[in-house]
């Protein structure tokens, strides 16, 4: 009878039993992945606010300005900008109005006469007078729109600075000043083409036209 106790030991030429493995260990959890909250959507800037108006020409009552609209009515309107007094005056009218600014509100120094271009305007040119009075220490503008091609009564006669001046704006805009002395060219040659002040004026064009037929050379241009 076989011992119970006794180990059983494999037949001969069998191989031992392997030996079992060991249970693998258990592996922790991964950590549970936090979800990202979604990107927050930046808020909108403000929009900018709206562009301030700018100043804007203002009606102006003095004295001379009563004055002078009671003897033009409505040939003549009196307006101020950002300190600048003015006039605006009908063609037809401004010897009349300079000439009574000269002779009687001591408007006695004419410090400039120019003009501006329009070119989309009716009346494209705008001259602008410049007047000063030493006795009152005070400056004003009278400006007069004209058509092209129109002239306008020169004011050489009421003030001797206006000469060259009117000479000027002929040079530059090509306004004729009626009853000026002499009216000419006082900045380009007498042979220049045009008038350089004009905002459709192509001034490297003719400086070039002009320098390759009068010097024979390239313009520097």
């Amino acid at each position: 009878m076989a011992d119970e106790n006794k180990p059983s030991t494999p037949p001969e030429g069998a191989a031992p039993d392997a030996p079992k493995p060991a249970p693998a260990a258990a592996q922790p959890a991964a950590p549970a992945v936090e979800a990202k909250p979604a990107a927050a959507v930046p808020p909108k800037p403000p929009a900018a606010p709206p562009k301030p108006a700018g100043p804007t020409p203002q009606p102006l009552d003095t004295e001379l300005t009563r004055r002078l609209k009671q003897h033009y009515g409505t040939g003549l309107e009196a307006l101020s900008y950002v300190g600048q007094n003015y006039l605006v005056v009908d063609h037809d009218i401004i010897h009349d109005v300079l000439h009574l600014l000269r002779d009687d509100e001591a408007f006695d120094y004419c410090v400039d006469v120019t003009a501006v271009h329009y070119p989309k305007n009716e009346k494209p040119f705008e001259v602008v007078y410049i007047l000063y009075s030493f006795p009152k220490n005070e400056r004003i503008r009278v400006k007069t729109s004209i058509a092209e091609g129109e002239a306008i009564p020169t004011v050489s006669d009421l003030w001797v600075t206006a000469d060259w001046l009117e000479r000027e704006v002929f040079d530059m805009f090509g306004i004729t000043f009626a009853g000026h002395p002499n009216l000419k060219r006082i900045l380009l040659p007498d042979g220049w083409k045009g008038y350089p002040l004009r905002k459709d004026y192509p001034i490297l064009l003719q400086d070039k036209e002009w320098v390759q037929i009068n010097l024979g050379i390239e313009s520097g241009q």
